[in-house]
């Protein structure tokens, strides 16, 4: 798995050569608008609830005693819920609405990296749009009911350390997953696609967890956090596809 992980993370260093040389850019311009427009929403509302948060989970101790450290908890933690929230909001509403730009550049890369250009067809604009709202939706309820539990831990001293590293490493397999489905859709079932990844979470994992690093760099890494993913992604899974 440690191998597959690696090789998630090192097929970014062949990206932007390979987004130059088949000039893809103008391609990623909508699904980076995107991004863009939906990450500026996110953080706009976050902002705006993450105060109500703590306050309403604060509102929960009647108590006066440790009444002021509730409250600094609560806002806390408050604001870790909408952080997250927001994260994974990002990825899977990024990823169903670029899905109909996305299938059709990760068929030009693959057909680049095949030296042939095949006669699999992506989907159709409103088939590749349900199918990406599909696993979308799909990972986001998983990753919001396994987050929630792992953040709670993440108060207690010394196990929040781990909950941290499991946190970024649960949600890296979940944006690695998203990236992947874009050149599975074209060769799997939904059913299929879901087990391929499961199979090769190391690779998802990979992919992921550069993807989450992007999103820390401020502004530029939301604009390009998609070309690069989705090229990456795409990248690897061909070459176990066409090794399997």
């Amino acid at each position: 798995m440690l191998k597959q992980v690696y090789e998630g993370c090192s097929a970014y260093f062949e990206v932007y050569e390979i987004i130059s040389r088949l000039k893809l850019w103008k391609f990623f311009a909508i699904p980076m608008l995107i991004s863009f427009i939906v990450f500026s929403m996110i953080l706009l509302i976050s902002f705006s609830f993450s105060d109500a948060i703590g306050n309403y989970i604060s509102s929960f101790w009647t108590w006066d005693f440790g009444k002021e450290t509730i409250n600094t908890l609560s806002k806390i933690f408050g604001s870790l819920l909408i952080v997250l929230i927001g994260f994974i909001s990002f990825k899977h509403i990024t990823m169903a609405l670029s899905a109909p730009f996305m299938g059709p550049i990760s068929k030009k890369i693959e057909d680049d990296f095949n030296g042939i250009t095949s006669q699999i067809k992506t989907s159709t604009p409103s088939g590749l749009l349900f199918r990406g709202i599909r696993i979308s939706l799909r990972n986001l309820i998983r990753e919001l009911v396994l987050s929630i539990p792992i953040l709670l831990l993440g108060l207690i001293p010394i196990i929040g350390f781990f909950s941290v590293i499991l946190l970024f490493l649960m949600q890296s397999y979940f944006a690695g997953f998203g990236n992947m489905d874009y050149t599975l859709e074209r060769h799997f079932s939904y059913q299929k696609s879901i087990f391929f990844v499961k199979k090769n979470r190391g690779l998802a994992i990979g992919n992921g967890i550069v993807f989450m690093l992007f999103l820390l760099i401020p502004f530029i890494g939301v604009i390009l956090v998609h070309p690069f993913s989705v090229t990456a992604a795409t990248i690897v899974t061909v070459k176990l596809m066409n090794k399997e």
